[in-house]
């Protein structure tokens, strides 16, 4: 747990006047390389990274059973709702991502209670991170053990996953949740995203994950990527298939020609994509540095010209990055038009590789970025205090 705890609980005591009696974590994530593959039913490999969402919280007091009291550290905000009328916040949207757990829970039938809580993180926020899975899967946990509802790793990442989908408006597919979830320390997780199984695959000691922050803020809800996603369903519906995931590279070139061109770049990325991911799975349990590298760029490639997520400062830092004579490979990760590229580096060259890509973006775009140098973490916990 990467929070500092104390200041937290600290925090909960002032704002509710009582003493909070769990705490839970999540991770944030990131994307090796499968980009708009997991909706598509397809493969991800994702780790979960060691920057996390915090949620101390207590029991409602008993006056109130119903009640749910919420405050951000990270935006200095409170909230509260009842949980018999659950509706979005337009004042407080952060809260969004905890109000749809409850709805959610609500709908499926485990009648929740109310609950005092107090959340902060060190998730980049808007930087294709997955700080909102994070709060979504954090929040899960504390209402798993406050109320005994005997849920799996993976039916937590599930119902997280609908109340983004449901509540909060955004189309995602499962990976974020389930890797906030289920993510295993020291290691990266392929995930079919069909069967939702995840398979460990270790990641090298000697190599670092470097995240770049471009600091360009992306808004799903906002942005093309529920269009993405009705343009890749649009190309399944053409090519007979139940989803993109069940189209090989052959029968994309034999069927292309039935798909509007806009639809068959979409979805020629998506079925590389998948190619991608499970030779680049291949090649790192195989130690195959060069070779993973490679096919992280050929993924950023496809995003920028058949997916066409990326924006030039994005672009400007992965071009950077693959000119750096440390960098395996680099692309961008998240869903797009903004947030972070993932690069992979020589561990002990990542710091200054990292130094090395904030000059250059700073003198070829004038904007001031940030990096990080990830570990793959654990998934989401909670313990009483």
């Amino acid at each position: 747990m990467t929070q500092p705890q104390e200041p937290l609980i600290e925090n909960f005591r002032a704002t509710y006047g009582h003493t909070p009696t769990l705490i839970a974590r999540a991770p944030g994530r990131v994307n090796l390389i499968g980009e708009h593959t997991d909706y598509n039913d397809g493969f991800v490999l994702p780790i979960a990274i060691d920057y996390d969402i915090v949620v101390v919280g207590a029991p409602a007091r008993e006056d109130a059973p119903r009640r749910m009291r919420v405050k951000s550290v990270n935006f200095d905000s409170q909230s509260a709702f009842s949980i018999d009328h659950i509706v979005k916040s337009d004042t407080e949207p952060w809260s969004n991502y905890i109000r749809g757990v409850l709805w959610v829970l609500a709908g499926a039938g485990y009648d929740p209670a109310g609950f005092d809580a107090v959340v902060a993180g060190d998730v980049p926020l808007a930087a294709g991170l997955s700080s909102s899975a994070a709060m979504e899967v954090a929040t899960m946990e504390v209402c798993d053990a406050l109320y005994g509802l005997g849920l799996e790793a993976t039916e937590k990442a599930v119902l997280c996953q609908r109340a983004e989908n449901q509540f909060v408006g955004v189309n995602c597919g499962i990976m974020d949740q389930l890797i906030a979830a289920t993510g295993i320390a020291d290691h990266a997780m392929l995930i079919d995203c069909r069967s939702l199984k995840g398979s460990p695959v270790r990641m090298p000691d000697e190599v670092a994950v470097v995240v770049f922050d471009s600091k360009v803020q992306r808004g799903l809800v906002d942005s093309a990527y529920n269009e993405r996603r009705r343009q890749c369903e649009d190309g399944a519906r053409r090519l007979g298939v139940p989803a993109l995931r069940d189209v090989t590279p052959p029968m994309f070139e034999t069927h292309q020609a039935k798909l509007p061109e806009l639809v068959r770049k979409r979805c020629e990325h998506v079925v590389y994509e998948d190619e991608r991911t499970l030779h680049a799975t291949q090649a790192l349990r195989a130690g195959d540095m060069e070779t993973v590298g490679r096919l992280f760029n050929e993924s950023h490639a496809s995003m920028r010209d058949l997916f066409e997520i990326t924006v030039p400062p994005i672009d400007a830092l992965v071009e950077l990055a693959q000119a750096d004579a440390a960098c395996y490979g680099s692309r961008m990760t998240g869903g797009g038009f903004g947030g972070c590229t993932v690069s992979l580096v020589g561990m002990e060259e990542a710091e200054a590789f990292g130094a090395r890509l904030a000059a250059g973006y700073t003198r070829v775009t004038g904007r001031t970025g940030q990096f990080y140098i990830c570990r793959p973490a654990s998934g989401s916990d909670v313990r009483s205090i």
